[in-house]
Parts: structure tokens; sequence; C-alpha cells
């Protein structure tokens, strides 16, 4: 494990499905970023995507954690085996980029948070969204006290993901290695959502299972009670007809009110603060075109800040601790759903 800020640093990667494509991407976009070896279970799999984008292959991830020329490991795989194989990436010496979420449950969360401190490795989660232009903006306004006291926020996720996305792979839409579409396709956005408005003091929140053939959710709607007295609202469904909608992210204060939209929370459809016209119309007229699908552009940025932040011996900028608060509050919402009551966070497992 090196901290030299001249020479490359190695990445594996484990898990060669669809979001592993965006690993690989930004790996190879980055000069000093070189990808050595990657594993999957599917050995035909991990052989095409190392031979598409560098590197040896394997199937066995303990094979891969062995090897002394991989500095960060990145963890694609079922969100069930994120913190188990992150807590043994740690344990092997190797700085951790997890896939949200960063674990299913709190217990597991808080292991791999513990065995990335005890290892002195760094640990990254992956909420390329934080790196979006529109939400880089909308923070720096945040950060600068334009909106006064917040009031309220929503942050809604209207997709659509039919049976045949499901039908992919038997761990879709499993409570053990998947989730709903809270834990799934939602967690960008209640990361964002809790990141802009701060600690979470209650939650009360409902989920359905309306439409796909799934163990777990479809449709999923809550509401939080910030500790600063700010109301936030959640909406998420992989039920949209008939194809993927929006990914919004609503910010309103005293002073300020922001709307952010587009596929991927990419576009900013208000912005409104005192005697903002101008700065309005100049933030509108540089809007980056839509991405060519939901994961956005923020993975190379993401994986850059990964490689600084061990260079230059600080935390990532979305640590572990930060990946844990939106599995926190979404697992607060499916305690809801088990008890009709509101929970009070922090959450405690049973």
């Amino acid at each position: 494990m090196r901290t030299d800020k001249t020479d490359t640093l190695r990445f594996g990667i484990i898990g060669c499905g669809r979001i592993a494509l965006k690993h690989a991407e930004a790996i190879s976009s980055i000069a000093d970023a070189e990808l050595t070896a990657v594993c999957d279970i599917i050995p035909e799999r991990a052989l095409e995507f190392a031979q598409k984008y560098g590197g040896s292959s394997c199937t066995d991830y303990h094979e891969l954690l062995e090897r002394e020329d991989i500095d960060i490991v990145t963890i694609a795989t079922p969100s069930g085996l994120h913190a188990g194989i992150g807590t043994a990436a740690a344990r092997a010496g190797k700085h951790v980029l997890v896939e949200k979420p960063m674990a299913m449950t709190l217990k597991t969360a808080d292991a791999l948070i513990e065995a990335c401190r005890t290892a002195g490795v760094k640990l990254g989660v992956i909420h390329q969204n934080r790196f979006n232009k529109s939400i880089k903006l909308l923070r720096q306004a945040l950060e600068s006290g334009r909106f006064g006291r917040l009031t309220h926020g929503q942050a809604a996720v209207r997709w659509n993901r039919d049976d045949n996305y499901y039908s992919q792979a038997p761990w879709r839409g499993t409570k053990l290695q998947d989730g709903g579409v809270l834990m799934n396709q939602s967690i960008h956005n209640i990361d964002l959502l809790q990141w802009m408005f701060g600690p979470v003091e209650s939650v009360f929140g409902y989920t359905a299972t309306n439409l796909r053939k799934i163990e777990m959710e479809d449709v999923g709607a809550a509401v939080l009670k910030f500790k600063n007295g700010a109301i936030g609202l959640i909406e998420a469904a992989s039920t949209i007809y008939p194809k993927n909608i929006e990914e919004t992210l609503n910010v309103f204060g005293e002073t300020g009110s922001v709307i952010v939209g587009g596929i991927a929370v990419n576009r900013i459809e208000a912005w409104e603060f005192p005697g903002g016209e101008a700065e309005k119309q100049e933030i509108f007229e540089a809007q980056e075109s839509d991405p060519p699908n939901v994961y956005g552009f923020g993975h190379r940025e993401l994986f850059l800040d990964m490689m600084r932040a061990i260079r230059e011996q600080r935390e990532p900028a979305i640590p572990g601790e930060e990946g844990r608060k939106a599995v926190e509050i979404i697992l607060a919402v499916y305690r809801c759903q088990e008890t009709g009551q509101a929970v009070t966070l922090p959450l405690l497992e049973d």
C-alpha cells in the first residue's frame, strides 16, 4: 500500500456488472491510475471485462486481495456483499472504494468502517452525484448562507425498472442482497437530501410492492424531521411508466429556492435568490447536457478525490461515516413499515 505522490495508483475491481463499467471508465480516464486486475464469479464476464479495460482476471476475490500490486479495491458486487468484501480488503491492506449502499445493516457498516480504521486504509463510498456541477453549485450556495433558515426539501426518484430488469439476476429486489427502490435506486438522492439539511431527528415512512415481482418495495415515501427544524420529503418509485422521467432535489429556505432535476440531478431548473437574476441567467446558460444514463458524470471526479485523499493522507470526500447516514435513514423507513410508528434516530438495530 503506497502513498507516494508520484507513483501511479493501481486499482482492482471486484464485480464486473453494469456499474463496474463506470469504475473502469473513470480509471482509464485518469493518467496516473491503472487497472491491474478484475474479479467476477462468472469467468467469461471477468475475462471479457479485463480484455476490454485492462488487467488480469480472476473469479475469487481473495486471489485479487492477495496481490501486492493493487493499492485500491473498488467493490461493485451485489449490495449484500459490499461490507464483507470491503472488510476483507481492508484487512489485506487495500484502500476501499465501495458502491452504494456501503452495507445492508448498520452493524456491517460499522464493522467496515472499523476495519478500515484499524488497518490504516482509506474508505470511500460511491455517491457520485455529490460531484455533479449542479449539486456543487447548490452546496456552495448553502454553505455561504444564501438560503437563510432552511424550511423544507424533497428528494424524488421517478424511474422505471421493469420485471426484465429484476429477472436479470436472482439477487435483485431481495432483502439480503439488494433492497428495494429506496436502498438501490433512491439512496443517492437520499444522501444528497441529508447532506444538504444535516442530521435527521426522526423518520416516518411507508413502502409498497405494487407492480414488480420482488421481495422488497417498488414504491416508497417518507417524511424526515431534521434537527434544524426543517422537513424533508422522500419519494421513490421504480414503477414509472413507461421509462425513467427524473431525479430531483428541492431545497427551500427563508431567502432561497433551488430545484435540481434532470435524469440524474444534473440540471438546475430553479435558482432563486434576492437580486440574483444575472447570476440565474448565467447558471442556466452554462448548464451541462443530460448524461447518457442515470449514473451521471461524477465518477471520474470521485475517483480522483479518492486518489488525492490517499496521497494527501486525508479523508475522502465521502468517507464511510457519510455513506452510513443514508443507509440509516432507509433502514428507519423499513422499521416504520414494520411497526407503523415514527422512528427516532439514531436507529437501534435488533
